[in-house]
């Protein structure tokens, strides 16, 4: 496991976060991606699912959680994360790399892209499950 390169028990780290109060609908572990399932209501992201930040303290459903909709914080990973890449949900709620997709501008055939997939970009690298890398938290 590699290590923690902000150690601080902080979630996010940087100034101009923006941070909001959700009902969790499950039990959410600080440091993963939530998605939303209804007005104002979260619950852990799965794969393929879109989410829209992350959670910043563990809570039981039914607690109110913070969750960081933009800015910069500590993610756990789902597998390796090169340093730069676009990152999304695996289906433990964990940070893995959203692959580029192949479009074919000059084609006729329709493809899908997966915009609303994207969680964040990595700004540190990680070389396996369950380690905490640092996440710029975007759309």
């Amino acid at each position: 496991m590699s290590t923690d390169k902000w150690s601080y028990e902080e979630g996010f780290i940087s100034e101009g976060e923006i941070v909001s109060l959700f009902k969790a609908t499950a039990d959410i572990t600080r440091g993963t991606f939530v998605r939303l399932t209804g007005d104002l209501e979260v619950q852990p992201a799965t794969a393929n699912s879109d989410p829209i930040g992350v959670a910043l303290k563990d809570v039981s459903n039914g607690e109110t959680v913070p969750v960081c909709l933009h800015g910069v914080c500590k993610v756990k990973t789902g597998g390796a994360i090169t340093l730069g890449k676009a990152v999304k949900s695996d289906d433990s709620a964990r940070a893995v790399e959203l692959s580029d997709q192949q479009v074919d501008e000059g084609g006729s055939s329709t493809y899908p892209i997966y915009y609303a997939r994207k969680a964040g970009i990595a700004l540190q690298s990680a070389t396996g499950e369950n380690q905490w890398i640092l996440v710029f938290v975007c759309k």
